[in-house]
């Protein structure tokens, strides 16, 4: 059993392996060389129940799991679960899960012909007085003094069980054979019987022996008497923490001569109460459960029924794989608030979309747009309109102070501060929602790998952008290259503008594209100039009489000139609408799609990568607990 004790941290799960524990302890006398040696001397002197077994003649190694059995994959995936966890979770989260694969590693090259059960109880339960009815013999000391048994004495009915009781610790002299007629008994055969010292003895170093051996057991009889059936010590500190451990639990009320008529019955029923209170299930009517039984090991009554049970129980074979398998329960258990999360969590469409919005924002693709549509529609109408009104325009300029320096090549601080708050703000919002009802450590890893990810998005964004607004024209194909990798940070970049986008858009539009008829309208405008100038001319050579008078021709040819003129002006302002429209919304896509991809290359390939490799534990826990209740 899972030693369950707060008082002392790490006994019986050390998974250290002690099957030479015997052979270099400090006693020579604790060895099998010394024991055959003194066997020929004392043999006259000893009884046969204190001959110390010859139980090394036996194979020791039998794997119990075998490749068919549940209990292997369970033990797979909670191997791989260790693994994928130990740089997301801290040791302490991982310690049981450990204790559980080393204890299935040692007890696996151990035999399993043999099944380990240990006897505990409380001081004055008779434990060691039913430790000796089983065997036929007085091997364990009972009195009235209390504690009576100090150590761990281990009785074996087969030979064999040595490495599992050098695995216990049990030294060679307090290692025992039962009296030859309970020795025939086959339905024993295989069985190690294990008494524990008093599980609420004074001596803190009892306590802890049992706490150690019940770790290592592949079973327990809990001994109780009519006086502490009900001690909270026990159903608190033992009975409630392995209430998973039912199949592999025997709760035997001793001393039931001392009670009068019914009153045995009645303490058995309000036991069973106690255990259902306790969460451990009761096994009645063929179901799966804890062992419950009343007897007197005074008088025998009741012993030979529980002689059979444990019969049956030990030629079963199937104790150890039962006990390893409530292991990984209660392992698996403790590790569901770490694995098991609320909901469905990850990053959806609408986060992603959300998050390429902002960073969106943020990079100013919306201004740019509008600046290339504004600068499209500008070309155009330098291209197409009339000469005098240009002129007229470029003079006008000329008189503003700084106009001629209009494309602003960075904002202002507010407005650089504000665009990179927007940035932190869309990463811990897209990290927030991929951290919802995750579990603590997990949530915790998909925000730092979100929060390192944001380490120098800003420049990056703004680099990028400024490799796509100088490139050959916003509305030229996107090359994925600098945006597919994130791009590099430059040292002292400039930080991202809020309103950049207006000299984006004017750097990228300073060669916009030209529509095929774009050179048509431009002759059609200048047929009008001519028209304009020619009529002029004819109307001051009549003026001067160089020419035969006849002021209407020419007033009507310069008249087509001058209304010519605005008209293919406005027709042009009229067809460019719907090219400068999408001229602005590709100039945007292109810094929108730019921005989302190093957004996503920083921020959102980290983060669906902590997701992936949360679901893939989890895929691992499911595993591991997928057979807790049905594959024993």
């Amino acid at each position: 059993m899972t030693a369950v004790t707060d008082e002392n941290p790490g006994q019986g799960g050390t998974g250290e392996h002690l099957s030479d524990a015997s052979h270099s302890g400090t006693g020579w006398d604790d060895g099998l060389i010394a024991r055959r040696a003194q066997a020929a001397r004392k043999e006259a002197e000893q009884t046969p129940d204190e001959i110390p077994p010859e139980d090394d003649g036996g194979p020791q190694v039998e794997a119990y799991v075998d490749s068919g059995s549940p209990l292997r994959p369970r033990l797979d995936a909670l191997r791989e679960l260790v693994g994928l966890s130990r740089a997301r979770l801290d040791r302490a989260a991982l310690a049981e899960a450990g204790r559980v694969l080393d204890e299935a590693a040692a007890r696996q090259r151990l035999s399993s012909r043999h099944t380990v059960v240990a006897i505990a109880g409380a001081s004055g339960s008779g434990k060691s007085a039913l430790f000796n009815a089983l065997a036929g013999a007085q091997l364990s000391e009972t009195s009235l003094r209390r504690p009576t048994t100090s150590s761990p004495l281990a009785c074996s009915w087969t030979d064999g069980a040595a490495g599992l009781l050098d695995r216990l610790a049990v030294p060679g002299r307090l290692r025992r054979r039962p009296q030859p007629g309970a020795a025939a008994d086959e339905a024993l055969q295989g069985l190690v019987l294990v008494d524990l010292p008093d599980h609420d003895s004074a001596a803190r170093g009892h306590r802890d022996q049992v706490d150690r051996v019940l770790a290592l057991v592949d079973a327990v009889i809990w001994v109780v008497d009519p006086e502490k059936y009900a001690d909270a010590a026990l159903h608190e500190r033992y009975l409630r923490p392995l209430a998973g451990h039912a199949e592999v639990t025997f709760v035997v009320l001793n001393q039931i001569d001392r009670l009068p008529g019914e009153a045995a019955d009645q303490v058995l029923d309000d036991l069973r109460r106690l255990l259902d209170e306790d969460g451990m299930a009761v096994g009645e009517h063929g179901e799966p459960g804890a062992t419950v039984l009343s007897l007197s090991a005074l008088t025998g009554e009741g012993v030979g029924e529980l002689r059979e049970l444990l019969g049956r129980f030990v030629q079963d074979r199937t104790a150890a794989t039962r006990r390893l398998a409530a292991d990984v329960d209660a392992a698996a258990a403790r590790l569901r608030p770490v694995y098991v999360a609320e909901g469905r969590p990850g990053l959806g469409e609408q986060a992603r979309e959300e998050f390429a919005d902002r960073l969106a924002e943020a990079v100013g693709a919306a201004a740019a747009g509008q600046a290339a549509e504004r600068e499209w529609r500008r070309n155009a109408g330098r291209a197409c309109g009339t000469p005098w009104l240009r002129l007229w325009r470029w003079y006008e300029a000329t008189r503003q102070p700084g106009s001629r320096d209009r494309t602003p090549l960075a904002a202002p601080p507010e407005e650089r501060l504000t665009a990179r708050q927007r940035v932190e703000q869309a990463v811990r919002t897209v990290a927030d929602d991929a951290a919802a009802g995750l579990p603590g450590p997990w949530a915790q890893a998909v925000r730092e790998a979100a929060v390192q990810g944001a380490q120098g998005l800003p420049d990056a964004l703004d680099e990028l952008a400024g490799r796509v607004s100088g490139g050959p024209g916003v509305g030229a194909p996107a090359t994925g290259g600098a945006a597919s990798t994130g791009g590099a940070a430059p040292t002292g970049g400039a930080a991202l503008p809020g309103g950049a986008g207006e000299g984006r858009a004017a750097r990228a539009a300073g060669k916009p594209p030209r529509p095929a008829w774009w050179p048509a309208a431009v002759l059609a405008q200048v047929a009008m100039t001519l028209l304009q100038i020619f009529g002029g001319l004819w109307l001051a050579g009549q003026i001067i009489g160089v020419l035969e008078p006849g002021l209407l021709t020419p007033a009507l040819v310069m008249l087509a000139g001058i209304v010519g003129g605005p008209l293919v002006e406005w027709s042009c302002a009229a067809a460019a609408r719907g090219p400068a429209r999408r001229y602005g919304q590709e100039a945007e896509r292109r810094l929108r799609e730019t921005a989302a991809a190093c957004g996503r290359a920083r921020v959102l390939d980290p983060v669906s990568a902590e997701l992936a490799r949360y679901r893939e534990v989890r895929e691992r826990y499911v595993a591991v607990t997928e057979f807790s209740t049905t594959g024993r």
